[in-house]
């Protein structure tokens, strides 16, 4: 490999470790989960969050940030973690991101990744996660990051980190901690549907769903790889998904608010799932949205899309709450018994009045 330019740019010379499939000119909009698009959208709809965010792009220590990891973490390069800047500069190749960001190793035990910054993005990877993953692991977090960086997201993932901070500066001040909360809890859900796209992009760069999961299960259970499996760990995902009844779907939405990444065993079925769809194999095959496309594409394609992704996720989604809205949807009757059974888990014969197929309402029996 040629040494990498200074302004952080290569040449056309530079080829991966091991052959994988480049996609040249490819747009975000490929990898992109419609919730994440969608949950964008949303965000950018919410009251008051333009005023705030031109606000704090100003005031936000962009300089102080790059400074920080400057001076008191490692910077990747060929002199310094190589097998790091190496799978950086595949990853930029395969996805063709021109500019390659600067990436930082820093202490920490914690494994974690992330890719921050308002004028250009800077990946930053823990100690904790260098030692928890093997080079194709790593390779498809490298990846994940990457693709944040070409999606755009280190600009919000940096408003939500700032705004995450202040939220506890102020939460003494009576009804500003509220106004900055609501922004928060956006960004929030934003985010955790960001992290779906982007763990697109890592198994786009390392092309290897196997180190993907493996990935994932380490970050869930540690380094002990000998002591999971895979095909449980996506049972637990399914039993997660389909289990309890509606105070279980509401506990799992209050689980969930606080977070700004997806549940583990969620995001590892999130991901197999795409990686046996359609879009997948044609993205694989060649046939994807281009850069150069998305001047011309209109922001009521992607609200559309946005909207038929969701619509398909209730659709089949074995969660009792989503189940509920889709009874709903279908105008299924007797609306009191179902709620009933729903949040108690209970069922009633079908032979009762408007509860079975063959009651009045003409339901379809389902609980």
């Amino acid at each position: 490999m040629t040494d990498q330019g200074r302004d952080g740019t290569y040449g056309t010379e530079k080829q991966p470790a091991r052959s994988r499939r480049r996609f040249p000119g490819i747009s975000s909009r490929a990898y992109e989960h419609p919730a994440d698009r969608s949950a964008l959208v949303a965000l950018r709809k919410l009251s008051g969050f333009d005023t705030v965010f031109k606000a704090l792009s100003g005031l936000l220590p962009e300089r102080s940030l790059r400074l920080l990891f400057l001076s008191d973490s490692v910077r990747v390069s060929e002199a310094q973690f190589p097998h790091l800047h190496t799978m950086l500069l595949d990853a930029c190749y395969i996805l063709d991101l021109e500019k390659v960001p600067p990436m930082y190793v820093t202490q920490n035990p914690v494994p974690n990744a992330m890719c921050v910054g308002l004028d250009e993005p800077i990946i930053v990877v823990t100690t904790g996660l260098v030692e928890l993953l093997d080079e194709e692991e790593m390779r498809a977090v490298v990846g994940h990051e990457v693709g944040h960086a070409l999606s755009g997201h280190s600009v919000y993932r940096t408003v939500l980190l700032f705004l995450t901070s202040l939220a506890v500066k102020v939460a003494w001040i009576p009804l500003g901690n509220v106004a900055i909360m609501a922004i928060v809890t956006a960004l929030r859900e934003w985010f955790r549907k960001s992290e779906l796209s982007a763990d697109r992009a890592g198994l786009l760069v390392g092309q290897d769903l196997s180190a993907s999961m493996r990935g994932l299960m380490k970050m869930a259970g540690g380094n002990h790889l000998h002591e999971m499996n895979t095909d449980a760990f996506l049972a637990q995902a399914e039993e997660y998904e389909a289990g309890g009844d509606l105070r279980d779907s509401v506990l799992k939405i209050l689980n969930v608010l606080p977070r700004t990444h997806p549940f583990t065993t969620v995001r590892a079925a999130e991901l197999k799932r795409w990686s046996e769809s359609r879009d997948h194999q044609r993205l694989m095959d060649g046939h994807y949205p281009r850069r150069d496309e998305d001047k011309d594409t209109k922001v009521s394609d992607s609200f559309r899309q946005s909207a038929s992704g969701y619509a398909e996720e209730v659709r089949t989604s074995k969660d009792p709450l989503m189940k509920l809205v889709t009874d709903l949807a279908d105008g299924a009757g007797d609306l009191g018994g179902r709620l009933r059974d729903r949040f108690t888990g209970g069922t009633r014969p079908h032979g009762n009045p408007g509860t079975g197929p063959e009651g009045p309402s003409g339901g379809d029996g389902r609980n």
